[in-house]
């Protein structure tokens, strides 16, 4: 299978490893696409692209730029989309119902979502979606041996509006336990972090899904406190309460199990473990990389070509 992959030039996540685990599952061309270039797709596929040299042609482009270029996109033979925030779909914010939208404008192409019941959803809607999780840089982050000398932490991002809910809930925790938020730069900075936190406070809170960060601390031997995102999430990943994960639904109930954590230094360090092992097996980049190749190997839908009228709805949309 030859496939086409573009993806984000500018890209805040170093994400190098997966699409290296993509290469190693097909012949594939990838190709990182600059903020114009992705203005301009149709542009670009008449200067750059012959598009019956593949099978698959791949986008993990931004989704705000998509959406603007739908009319020249559904033209596109053999498409699979590639989509980490779709869950936005279904979350009070600025994208709220338009990737549904968008999709509808799309119905031959397949999408790859990381949240399990997303894709439930989505399929629901009409949408050809599969679902394969994020997951962690193998090359990057690892669990070393050092002192965890940061007993219960967070590390990223509470500033954009679809994580409202994440900030809340950290600075209620914050006002009971000495919580200690922060940020740091990708690499070395972010992997010496994380091997010295005990407790890693995951505040997905709202999203429906389990963001990247989640992964990262448990492949860095974390216990991770993560706050639940529902029983059909966690079956589909794997998750165990109390075993390889620990999950809460308030600041109440994760006090308790804190309690019952530093009550017991070996069932902590038992959780760490489980969860240490799981994410190695199951959300390394480069398992995943192989799980993104399965997950578009089969059939896509006939393609239908949208009328004027419906690409003029489509803009509008937009």
């Amino acid at each position: 299978m030859k496939v086409l992959f573009l993806v984000q030039k500018e890209q805040r996540a170093i994400l190098d490893r997966l699409y290296e685990g993509v290469q190693a599952h097909c012949e594939c061309d990838l190709r990182w696409l600059s903020r114009e270039d992705q203005a301009d797709l149709k542009g670009y596929f008449k200067r750059e692209v012959d598009v019956t040299r593949y099978d698959r042609i791949v986008f993990f482009l931004r989704f705000k730029q998509e959406v603007r270029q739908v009319g020249f996109i559904a033209s596109l033979p053999n498409l699979v989309i590639l989509e980490h925030d779709a869950y936005q779909n279904y979350i009070s914010c600025k994208y709220t119902g338009k990737f549904s939208r968008h999709y509808r404008q799309l119905p031959s192409a397949r999408v790859i979502s990381s949240g399990y019941m997303v894709v439930q959803r989505l399929l629901a809607e009409g949408v050809d979606a599969c679902f394969v999780p994020k997951g962690y840089d193998q090359a990057l982050l690892h669990c070393s041996s050092g002192e965890r000398d940061i007993e219960l932490a967070f590390v990223g991002s509470t500033n954009s509006v679809a994580y409202s809910g994440r900030k809340a809930l950290l600075d209620e925790l914050a006002q009971v336990e000495n919580l200690v938020v922060t940020r740091t730069k990708s690499g070395a900075d972010y992997l010496a972090t994380l091997n010295r936190i005990r407790f890693f406070v995951s505040a997905d809170v709202g999203m429906g899904e389990y963001m990247i960060k989640n992964f990262e601390a448990m492949a860095c031997g974390c216990v991770l406190l993560a706050f639940d995102q529902g029983a059909e999430e966690n079956a589909a990943l794997g998750f165990v309460d109390m075993h390889n994960i620990v999950l809460y639904r308030n600041v109440a109930e994760l006090q308790d199990k804190l309690r019952l954590l530093r009550s017991d230094p070996q069932l902590a360090q038992a959780i760490a473990e489980q969860g240490r092992q799981l994410a190695e097996t199951r959300y390394s980049f480069a398992e995943l990389g192989r799980q993104i190749v399965e997950a578009m190997r089969p059939p896509l839908r006939a393609p239908r070509h949208l009328s004027w009228w419906q690409r003029w709805r489509a803009r509008r949309a937009a």
